[in-house]
Parts: C-alpha cells; structure tokens; sequence
C-alpha cells in the first residue's frame, strides 16, 4: 500500500511533536530536581545557622532594687561567672576602704587609720594625716569624742572608663549610720563617692603590705550627700572625705 506525501509529512511532524513533548518533560523533571536540591541545601543551611545562634540567645536577668527611704533606684550588680578576676578583686577592694575609712569607732580608730594609710598615695596620706590631727577642728577624733560611733553599709559599686579608655574610675554609693553616744537615735544619710585607683607594686614596708598586699592604691576620693537638697546638720557633721573643699 503506497502513501501519500502528505500522510508521511503528518507521520513525520507527529513523530516531532511527540519526540519535543518528551524531551519538555524530561528537561521539567532535571529542572524539578535541581530546585529541590537547591531548597535541601538551603534548609540544612538554615538549621545550621540556627544551631550555631543558640548559645548567643539567651535572656539575661536583672534585679532592680528601690531604696525605701529615698527611693533611689539602681541594678543590683551580679556576677555571671564570666567576670574579669580584677574587676570582682577591685570591687572587693573600694568596699573594704570605704567600710573601713569613712567609719568611726574610737576603740578601733587608730588601727582603722593605719589601715587606710596603707592603701594611700604619698599626696593623699598627707590629706589623710591633716584631717585625723587634734588641731583640726573637724577632726573625727574633735567630732565624735564624745562617743558617737559611725557605722558604713555600701550598697553598690559602678566601675566607669575615661574617653581614653582608662578604667581607673568608681562610683561607690553607700549609707552612713551615724549614732551619737548621748543619744539612742540614730541618723543615716546616704552619700556616692567618686573614686580614683591604681595597682602598684607592694611596699617594701612589711607592716603595709600585710595590709595591702596588692598594691591597690586610692589616689583620689570625693564623697558627697547622694540626697538633693542641703544635708541636716548631723549629715554634714558625719563627712569624712578627705578632699571635700
């Protein structure tokens, strides 16, 4: 059976057609696979990314404390384990100088000045050794002789960096308990002191460097009333800091 030109051009073109429609398919399905690769790979990315993210997540607690009295209002300063050993050693440090020099009790007086000139520059033992002397009318030994003792809660420490970045500088808030020895009463104030520090080689000095074995030195300190307003007389009567004008 002969046929026609026509029947074979419509073979021919149909056989095209089909061969075109498979090959579109098959092009589809490569194009298929290609994306779905593309998305796996990005969402292994993806979960990987967040695996590594996980411990930089995390929620940091804070305490904040309201003073009854005043109402002042600070961050309770914590430790998180991850603090700088002189830092935490530091802030031990200004604690114990401010508890143990701006405090008064004539029993423990003398040894409470010893203690502090250990911790003092050649310029601020000069200051320190010209506000203890009798002749100074606003000596503690002139202000409190008549009994009253002076007891000193710190309440917190801020550590803060000059614009050259130096980190020589600290806040030290603390409150003052002032109890007159003819009187039952007794009187707080609240006071902030402004502190300048450095570490220094220990003394030679055998008696100062069972005192501080460190070399930690205060080499400028400023006390002032934290209350605004002007302080009661008593409040006035209890400042002890050594460059107050």
């Amino acid at each position: 059976m002969n046929s026609s030109p026509e029947i074979e051009a419509y073979f021919r073109d149909s056989q095209s057609w089909d061969s075109d429609r498979a090959q579109l398919s098959r092009q589809s399905e490569r194009r298929a696979w290609r994306v779905a690769i593309c998305a796996g790979i990005g969402m292994l990315l993806c979960a990987s990314g967040l695996v590594l993210l996980e411990p930089l997540k995390q929620v940091v607690p804070f305490l904040v404390r309201v003073d009854n009295s005043t109402g002042i209002v600070d961050v309770v300063p914590s430790l998180s384990g991850t603090a700088q050993f002189s830092e935490v050693l530091t802030r031990y440090l200004l604690t114990h100088y401010v508890t143990v020099c701006e405090r008064f009790n004539y029993a423990t007086a003398e040894s409470d000045y010893q203690e502090c000139g250990a911790f003092h520059t050649a310029r601020r033992n000069q200051l320190w050794y010209a506000q203890w002397m009798q002749t100074n009318p606003e000596s503690p030994l002139n202000l409190y002789k008549d009994g009253t003792t002076l007891q000193i809660n710190v309440a917190a420490v801020s550590f803060f960096k000059r614009a050259n970045g130096m980190g020589d500088i600290a806040q030290v808030r603390y409150v003052k308990r002032l109890q007159r020895g003819s009187s039952a009463h007794e009187e707080m104030s609240h006071w902030i002191a402004t502190i300048q520090y450095a570490y220094s080689e220990p003394s030679s000095n055998a008696n100062i460097r069972a005192l501080n074995p460190l070399g930690f030195k205060i080499e400028d300190f400023r006390s002032e009333p934290e209350i605004m307003g002007e302080p009661s007389s008593s409040a006035a009567a209890s400042a002890t800091s050594v460059d107050s004008p």
